[in-house]
């Protein structure tokens, strides 16, 4: 069984934290970068008909 299974995390979980310690390593001018990668948006297409009626980003 793998450590991470046995701390009781689940793989997201566990490659959320693994990804924020690499960030949290990186040199400082490579960090703004990164950071800008940490951020998700969402689009969500409401469809009627085949055609798009309405769009919004989160």
């Amino acid at each position: 069984m793998s450590a991470w299974r046995q701390a009781g995390l689940n793989y997201i979980n566990y490659s959320n934290i693994a990804a924020k310690v690499v960030r949290q390593a990186l040199k400082t001018e490579l960090r703004a970068d990164a950071a800008k990668r940490n951020d998700s948006h969402v689009k969500i297409t409401k469809w009627e008909g085949g055609k798009a009626i309405k769009s919004t980003e989160y």
